[in-house]
């Protein structure tokens, strides 16, 4: 569904969708390489074109506020049955559930991975201070540096604090980048694999005319456009082994259908081909649901959930052996209302949960419960800063530098990762 159109969508992030769908239509983008497929938008930062990857990460935004408490259910607090009394998810309905917690039935296809302990929820994450604007918080959690006057997203500097310097990086081809990637670290940018090309050089141009024309003015030159096309020219050949890929999943993956399916099959074949890229985000729309959320038969959330658990289950089955390489991070910019509203819906809250799916992750549930309270403002408080989630990410998969990517952040211990 067209998340413009979604009957619970409130207005900010209709806003939103329609400011981010102009640009993106509209060729207005940062460096960054971008492929749109419907309501999902994937975006890489390519590390070293032609040489492998030392891993992929996997940052997939659900954007519009997703309700953890729905995905995440905190079963053992009373407090959440009786703050919704028509949309808490049943106990004996539960999957995967301990004690205290237990994952959406909808989330059953990613049991496999659970079950082998690839897959961990960390719950009560979020923003240092409570902030319910759909815009500043999105800004504000991929910024990841409060305060500073600086326009560089945690992504773009994660990328810039190496020595690689990709051709792929220079390559602007359309698209919207996340504010995690805005920076001075270039990245490519491109609406979909199959766009990624030089212009005219098509199946049309059968004597390579249009690639001597473009080489024979520019190859000499010493300008600064020059300079820029010589990059585009060699971020378009380093990407050739992508648009070559057969798309065709691997291993007998059948995604479902949906943007967010087709998103990530296209990121199994970034991955596949091993260009250099090492982190990629996805974006994936509509969870904004301040009505018609619904219940474990019908609604919002359950048409939701078995997507992000559908399209996830295929990515890990399609990469096979290569998942060992891939984390998958999912998060939010901000939680849902612990009670529920009138409309079957959930309002503008706080506190979050976190997936991590693939390599690294230690199963389970992680996390501090700070307990529920059942009144019509009463949010989930935070009690682990995000950022503390993805130091531990970029520290176990790139031995990067925290104070470099989370500048003046002092992570605390979650144990989310292995070796952390």
């Amino acid at each position: 569904m067209d998340h413009e159109n979604q009957p619970g969508c409130c207005a900010e992030f209709s806003a939103v969708a329609r400011t981010s769908r102009r640009a993106f239509l509209g060729g207005a983008l940062a460096a960054g390489v971008a492929t749109t497929i419907g309501s999902a938008v994937i975006q890489t930062a390519a590390a070293a074109a032609g040489t492998p990857a030392r891993g992929v990460v996997v940052v997939l935004s659900m954007r519009g506020a997703a309700d953890g408490l729905s995905l995440v259910v905190p079963h053992g607090d009373p407090v959440y049955a009786l703050a919704r009394p028509r949309l808490a998810v049943p106990s004996d309905r539960l999957v995967a559930k301990d004690g205290f917690f237990g994952l959406h039935p909808a989330l059953s296809p990613l049991l496999p991975l659970w079950n082998a302990g690839r897959m961990a929820a960390v719950h009560a994450t979020g923003l240092p201070v409570r902030n319910r604007s759909h815009f500043s918080a999105m800004e504000e959690l991929e910024d990841a540096s409060p305060g500073s006057t600086t326009r560089s997203g945690w992504l773009n500097r994660l990328i810039g604090s190496d020595a690689i310097a990709s051709p792929l990086q220079a390559l602007q081809m359309g698209g919207t980048a996340p504010a995690a990637l805005y920076g001075s670290a270039p990245f490519l940018t491109t609406r979909s694999i199959s766009e990624v090309g030089i212009a005219g050089a098509d199946k049309w141009d059968t004597y390579g005319g249009r690639n001597r024309s473009l080489h024979t003015m520019w190859d000499k030159r010493q300008t600064r456009l020059a300079g820029s096309m010589r990059a585009a020219f060699g971020a378009v050949a380093d990407f050739a082994p992508v648009v070559a890929s057969p798309s065709t999943p691997a291993n007998g993956a059948a995604y479902p259908s949906g943007d967010l399916a087709k998103a990530l099959s296209e990121v199994a074949r970034i991955v596949r081909s091993d260009v250099g890229v090492e982190v990629v985000t996805v974006d994936h729309g509509d969870w904004d649901m301040h009505a018609d959320l619904g219940t474990t038969e019908w609604g919002a959330m359950k048409r939701n959930a078995e997507q992000l658990s559908g399209a996830l289950a295929a990515f890990f089955t399609d990469l096979g052996a290569l998942g060992d390489t891939v984390t998958v991070v999912c998060l939010s910019e901000f939680g849902r209302r612990v009670a529920e509203n009138a409309n079957w819906g959930l309002d503008h809250g706080y506190g979050n949960a976190m997936l991590l799916l693939g390599a690294g992750v230690r199963g389970g549930y992680h996390g501090t419960w700070p307990g529920l309270t059942n009144d019509p403002d009463a949010d989930l408080l935070v009690t682990t800063d995000y950022r503390s989630v993805l130091a531990e990410v970029v520290s176990s998969r790139f031995g990067a530098s925290i104070p470099t990517v989370f500048p003046g952040f002092s992570p605390t211990r979650v144990g989310v990762m292995l070796g952390q």
